[in-house]
């Protein structure tokens, strides 16, 4: 008996296109429109191996996520189709390929993935193309590696169709059109290899001096606080100072040897949306002081209720490249992360992909792959590769393990810039911890004011 697979969708019309499209590859499935594609999907793993979900509108990460327990069994796979092209969609996508997923952007290249599986294609990137027609070859050649032996063969059938056969003489299995057989290998081969820890935990840490920093009502702590609560969980920070007097930032630029790094302290202003309240490469302390009374000076006239703290002084590192990263907790200790470039280039086309951590320095360096600027980090030498993509894994898996142990405090934590440097390593220059209004409903409840 063929064997037949479950597809969940969440418009009618979708089943029908299924529905029609397997018929044309000969695929027995079971199409069924539900509620809630994802819960229903989970479920079906239990008692199905191959699981297909097709849905037109976005899921919640939340609900993506929900997806990785049905991936616990080595054996099972999910293949998601989500529709469209706006935020939602992409960064359903990205996570869902990042936990597990087959993933694709429409449902052709889903059905012609459970085709590929249902032919015995275990490792179809690395098929023969030599039997193919020319126009084939040039919209797969993309997809495939041909520095490696052939694990089959995909072939030309009947009208617009591929067949893939793991000999090139047996009987081909119908895959489905160039095209979309192109994006199911892709997407199959993008998947992450390994499966991911459910969530990110660091021992040894002095959870009192952290709990010390976050108490209090809903807030976005300081530059200065932001690090001291992250500070406990190894995050590499810059070497600096909080000074509120001009004379001592002077002291401490001349202790730390010039030229420092000047930014303004508030909880308040921001220096990522304030450029000009930093200052780098001040090379004596006459312009140390001078640069404490601009800074403060110009913050208090752009927001005279602002509160200043004074300015934290630094030792000047030379930059690589600077990123942003925005960590928000989710059910079950996973951690949402948008990252993407700080510069102002990237910052105005958007350059940014969302992933969950904790996930591992290899798939690091596919999340970052998926950046338009991603040769800024993943250009250069094999060596110098490794060492960026780990440094920031490293570094996103301890603000990670911050966001876990405290998911019922913070609502956010914003890393920006993460700074790249040029002779190896990274540190977070500007942080910006948001805390959520939980110590005052316990203090309410104590109280019995609710």
């Amino acid at each position: 008996m063929a064997q037949r697979y479950p597809i969940f969708c969440d418009a009618p019309e979708l089943a029908v296109e299924c529905s029609f499209l397997a018929q044309e590859l000969g695929l027995e499935v079971d199409p069924e429109v539900v509620t809630s594609p994802l819960s229903a999907a989970v479920q079906a793993a239990t008692r199905a191996p191959w699981v297909g979900i097709a849905v037109a509108s976005a899921p919640s990460i939340e609900q993506v996520i929900g997806l990785r327990s049905a991936l616990q069994a080595p054996t099972t796979l999910i293949a998601l189709a989500v529709l469209g092209s706006e935020p939602g969609a992409t960064a359903a996508r990205s996570v869902a390929s990042d936990i597990g997923v087959v993933t694709t952007r429409e449902i052709a290249p889903l059905l012609s993935t459970l085709a590929l599986l249902r032919a015995g294609a275990a490792a179809p990137w690395v098929s023969s193309l030599r039997q193919l027609p020319t126009a084939d070859r040039a919209r797969l050649s993309g997809v495939i590696d041909t520095s490696q032996r052939p694990s089959g063969h995909l072939l030309k059938m009947e009208k617009r169709l591929l067949g893939w056969s793991s000999t090139g003489t047996d009987e081909p299995t119908l895959v489905g059109s160039a095209a979309h057989v192109a994006d199911a290998i892709a997407a199959l081969r993008d998947v992450s290899p390994s499966r991911q820890a459910l969530h990110a935990t660091l021992e040894g840490v002095d959870e009192r001096a952290v709990l010390d920093v976050l108490f209090g009502p809903a807030r976005a702590l300081s530059d200065p606080a932001s690090k001291a609560a992250l500070a406990p969980y190894g995050l590499p920070m810059p070497l600096e100072e909080l000074c509120s007097s001009a004379s001592r930032a002077a002291a401490e630029a001349a202790r730390f040897g010039f030229p420092v790094r000047i930014a303004l302290a508030s909880p308040d202003l921001r220096v990522w949306d304030s450029p000009d309240l930093v200052e780098d490469g001040v090379d004596n302390a006459a312009r140390v002081r001078e640069t404490f009374r601009l800074l403060t000076a110009l913050a208090q006239s752009r927001a005279p209720q602002a509160r200043i703290l004074g300015v934290t002084v630094g030792a000047t590192t030379e930059a690589r490249a600077h990123l942003r990263a925005v960590l928000r907790p989710l059910p079950g200790g996973a951690v949402e992360t948008t990252l993407g470039f700080a510069d102002p280039h990237g910052i105005a086309s958007d350059d940014s992909t969302t992933t969950v951590l904790p996930t591992s320095p290899g798939n690091m360096e596919r999340v970052i792959s998926r950046l338009r600027g991603q040769s800024i980090i993943l250009g250069g030498g094999a060596a110098q590769r490794r060492l960026a993509v780990t440094d920031i894994a490293d570094a996103l898996l301890r603000a990670a393990a911050f966001v876990t142990a405290h998911a019922r405090e913070v609502a956010s934590v914003e890393l920006r810039p993460i700074t790249v440097l040029t002779g190896g390593g990274v540190e977070v220059r500007e942080a910006c911890v948001t805390i959520n209004d939980a110590f005052e409903q316990t203090y309410q409840r104590a109280s019995g004011l609710r």
